[in-house]
């Protein structure tokens, strides 16, 4: 599954575009886990807002939120979880398979907007009036017959039910007007966890990695502990990605027009929009409702009232990581997941198993995984170093640090799975004690598979460690205190991480900007940890 070697990306920019991107690098210290709310029973508004953008913005949105306190927030591990009366992507809905849902939607946008609903693609829906309705219902029939589904009214609530009925990822949108409701924010996601979880995910080497992570006393921020009711996909890690655009010239229409009909009667003459929805021209490219650097904030940062999901995935050697995918706008978006592929498990909720044997997973395993408007797709993404050529954990014989003597014995499929305790689990074999290079300025012919730039010529940026290792020991471990490479634990931001870092990004070069700016967009930074880091993903 890799691809690229694996090999740490060099990217040449200008150096004015290297400062900022530097500075943006320097405040990577969120994670994103796939935070949500749980059910299965939800109630939801529809409000508007605005979405703070990096280039100073505030773009005005329409979304969902919660209509009060929800039933609960997941993972447990994360305290300062809140769900907002409007918020982009909308709440992610977390039910377990085999629940009956119900989730009321009440319709709080401008009388002009008229109704609006929520399509639950997948599942069998039905819907009627919520049983109690707001004041603010003056309607006669609160619950109108849309073309895809049944809608609010102004100011009046529904209630859909549906059985949730196989595991995986999905998306809700709205199904009214969708071509101004969804482009305003109307979308987010539902997830279904399996009911019974294999046994094979909760013992052996697939519950190694959480080993691993409570013996450096990291907690466990994931949903289950597969994302099907298979044993072939369990996971140790998981992330949420909603990708979509906006085009801010049809969001300030709708705000001229919403402005100019304040106070009208919802069904009135002239109590409507006229929005053009075309030509399309966005500006603004999100994951998660959040443009580069804002996607690698925390989650619930107060900054972003209306955006509390962030989109920063972490990850140590050999963990499994579920990617959990949803294209939520009107384009295709190629995203690329630098470092390995990613192998497709399911899509809209439907596990892909061979014809002939279905006990084996049948996803492709994809270079660049695009995302379709309104599908969803399930993922597993791992980094072990494999390919480096290079013994990522600097290993050193003649090194007096304990760490630099580790052994690794390789498995049946090459890694280093004994002692899930060690910083070097997961290390793969082949390249155990592999020097980078020879000597501090050498090269290929020296001895090492590559050649590193000369720290007295080229100076690399305050994020690089100064070492081509893993771990804020690495450099010392691999060639002693007196090292031509830069002390590894004196540089960056937090000082006690060195992790390989990843450029995870849309390969529409478009929709790397903000407002045809770089960096931003549909851009963030992948971060490899070694063991000893803990990864908290709590914000």
């Amino acid at each position: 599954m890799n691809h690229m070697s694996n090999r740490i990306m060099v990217v040449k920019i200008p150096l004015a575009v290297a400062a900022v991107v530097v500075a943006v690098l320097l405040a990577v210290t969120a994670r994103a886990a796939v935070p949500g709310i749980t059910g299965p029973t939800f109630n939801l508004i529809a409000q508007t807002g605005f979405l703070n953008q990096p280039d100073g913005s505030a773009v005005y949105s329409w979304g969902y939120g919660c209509n009060g306190a929800p039933i609960g927030f997941a993972p447990k591990a994360i305290t300062n979880a809140t769900c907002p009366l409007m918020q982009i992507p909308a709440p992610t809905l977390i039910v377990t398979e085999g629940q009956v849902v119900t989730v009321t939607l009440t319709n709080a946008l401008p009388a002009a907007a008229g109704n609006t609903s929520i399509l639950f693609p997948g599942f069998s829906v039905s819907a009627v009036p919520a049983a109690t309705q707001p004041a603010t219902c003056t309607s006669a029939t609160p619950m109108q017959q849309g073309l895809l589904v049944a809608e609010a009214a102004n100011g009046c609530a529904v209630t859909y039910s549906f059985t949730a009925s196989s595991p995986g990822t999905r998306a809700y949108y709205s199904g009214t007007q969708s071509d101004l409701q969804v482009e305003m924010g109307m979308y987010g996601a539902v997830i279904v966890l399996p009911a019974a979880v294999p046994s094979a995910c909760t013992s052996g080497l697939a519950a190694s990695n959480l080993l691993a992570e409570a013996h450096w006393g990291e907690k466990d921020y994931r949903l289950a502990n597969s994302a099907y009711d298979h044993a072939k996909t369990c996971y140790d890690r998981e992330y949420i990605f909603q990708f979509s655009e906006m085009d801010p010239h049809i969001h300030g229409a709708a705000l001229a027009q919403v402005t100019a009909t304040a106070g009208c009667k919802a069904g009135s003459p002239g109590c409507s929009l006229e929005v053009p929805t075309e030509p399309y021209h966005p500006a603004y490219f999100l994951v998660n409702g959040r443009s580069m650097p804002d996607d690698m904030d925390p989650n619930y940062g107060v900054e972003y009232p209306n955006q509390p999901y962030n989109g920063n995935p972490h990850m140590h050697p050999g963990e499994q990581v579920l990617l959990r995918v949803i294209g939520q706008g009107r384009w295709q978006h190629p995203f690329h997941e630098h470092g390995n592929h990613v192998r497709i498990l399911g899509r809209d909720g439907n596990l892909i198993l061979s014809q002939t044997d279905p006990g084996s997973l049948a996803g492709p395993a994809l270079f660049t995984t695009t995302t379709t408007p309104g599908m969803a797709f399930d993922g597993i993404f791992y980094w072990t170093g494999k390919g480096l050529n290079w013994d990522a954990y600097g290993h050193n014989p003649t090194s007096a640090d304990r760490n630099a003597l580790l052994p690794c014995t390789a498995d049946a499929n090459g890694y280093n799975t004994g002692d899930p305790t060690v910083i070097n689990y997961y290390e793969w074999c082949q390249d155990h004690n592999r020097p980078i290079e020879v000597s501090p300025f050498g090269d290929v012919a020296g001895g090492g598979p590559v050649t590193l730039p000369d720290p007295n010529i080229l100076t690399n940026g305050s994020w690089y460690s100064g070492s081509p290792y893993l771990g804020p020991d690495a450099t010392t471990r691999a060639t002693g205190p007196n090292s031509s490479y830069q002390p590894a634990n004196t540089q960056a931001n937090p000082s006690n991480e060195r992790g390989y870092a990843f450029m995870w990004h849309s390969h529409n070069e478009r929709e790397i900007t903000t407002n045809n700016v770089f960096p931003g967009g549909m851009m963030m930074m992948m971060l490899v940890d070694s063991r000893e880091f803990v990864i908290d993903e709590s914000n």
